[in-house]
């Protein structure tokens, strides 16, 4: 699977692995017979509504996820990307991945992979409320924190290497209380964790102040928080 060469750079032997997919542009050098062809991760979860809001939406989440390429063939491959840090998460069956898609370097190909709904993480979307027009809100808030209405999910028996900016904070998940994370500093949650966005203001207040500290992402269940060290949007 994935091996760190260093704190910013991972390398991976992409017969053993079964292919990769990796964010393009992240492809710093490769030996051996390797190919590359443009891949997409498959659509999200469906959200109630009539057909042109759902086109909107899914124009927004188009412009959620990031652009990947597939590597195949035999031969080893050198990732990085803009001098961020890189963290390897092995995937374990039963377990799932959520992370920020621009914070989501490369994953072996043989993982389940979707684009889910924020909303779909166990949250009220920072009070927005259920259905389409709570989504819809949720994007708004989305903006405002640098958390995107829709996110990457990953499920199976594989490995991801995932992206931060001033390296990485490992926040286990699973005791009485939440895990309070500023959303700009979220990376990415494993195990069985739901995530909720959540506001002491209204939804109408948030984005007249356009404070992110009003903005809080609580974490409860079982498993892993990643945090960046810092609220630099990647």
């Amino acid at each position: 699977m994935f091996e760190k060469v260093n704190s910013k750079v991972v390398k991976v032997n992409v017969g053993m692995a079964g292919g990769v997919a990796a964010r393009t542009g992240a492809m710093l050098f490769y030996t051996g017979d390797v190919s590359f062809a443009p891949h997409q991760i498959p659509g999200g979860q469906a959200m109630g509504g009539g057909g042109g809001l759902m086109r909107m939406a899914g124009r927004m989440m188009a412009g959620e996820h990031e652009r990947t390429m597939l590597a195949q063939g035999t031969g080893e491959v050198h990732y990085g990307f803009a001098g961020l840090e890189v963290h390897v998460v092995q995937m374990q069956p039963g377990a799932m991945l959520r992370v920020e898609a621009s914070r989501l370097l490369a994953n072996t190909a043989g993982l389940q992979s979707s684009i889910v709904s924020v909303m779909s993480s166990g949250g009220s979307g920072g009070g927005g409320g259920g259905g389409l027009m709570g989504a819809l809100r949720g994007a708004a808030t989305g903006a405002l924190t640098g958390q995107g209405m829709f996110t990457t999910q990953l499920s199976g028996q594989g490995a991801a290497v995932l992206l931060a900016h001033g390296g990485f904070l490992e926040l286990q998940v699973g005791g009485p209380n939440p895990i309070v994370v500023d959303p700009q500093a979220f990376v990415a949650a494993y195990g069985n964790v739901q995530t909720e966005l959540k506001t002491a203001l209204s939804w109408r207040d948030a984005v007249g102040r356009g404070s992110g500290e009003a903005m809080q992402l609580h974490c409860v269940g079982q498993g892993v928080v990643y945090v960046q060290a810092s609220e630099e949007k990647l």
